[in-house]
């Protein structure tokens, strides 16, 4: 099985923090418990991951509706393994990891999206986030979906 990078379970957390918040100040939702008595245990144990199946049900539960809110794939239908690249060029996924993602479970997910994110090389990361950044030319204005003005 795959390891849950501390990164991760810090999201996990902000998250929860978000839909569950304290009512009042003190007590916290179970699902942030959960989370919190696994992050503490990391730094505890100076490690920066967890396998999946060290997790208590509880935490892996609440880790599992993070991720449920993710994006599943990296891809952004540019992808050059299709014509013999090893590294796709725009997600920066592996041969390998494009061909078994259907099949990959949430956290060997995780850590290939890790991977290329540390690794900041692929389209998805430079040239084409540039493109998607840029939304609406300057000087129009949005007023409803379909119609803007200058």
């Amino acid at each position: 099985m795959a390891a849950i990078h501390i990164t991760d379970i810090e999201a996990a957390i902000n998250h929860w923090r978000s839909r569950a918040p304290s009512p009042d100040g003190v007590a916290l939702a179970p699902e942030l418990r959960a989370l919190g008595e696994a992050y503490a245990l990391l730094v505890y144990a100076h490690q920066d991951a967890v396998d999946e199946n060290h997790l208590v049900p509880a935490a892996l539960a609440a880790w599992q509706a993070w991720y449920d809110t993710t994006p599943d794939t990296p891809c952004i239908a540019i992808c050059s393994t299709s014509q013999g690249d090893d590294l796709c060029k725009g997600c920066g996924r592996t041969f390998d990891e494009v061909q078994l993602w259907p099949g990959m479970s949430p956290a060997e997910k995780r850590t290939v999206w890790r991977r290329i994110t540390l690794e900041h090389s692929a389209w998805r990361f430079n040239r084409y986030a540039e493109r998607a950044a840029e939304g609406p030319t300057s000087g129009s204005v949005p007023l409803r979906a379909g119609t803007t003005t200058s």
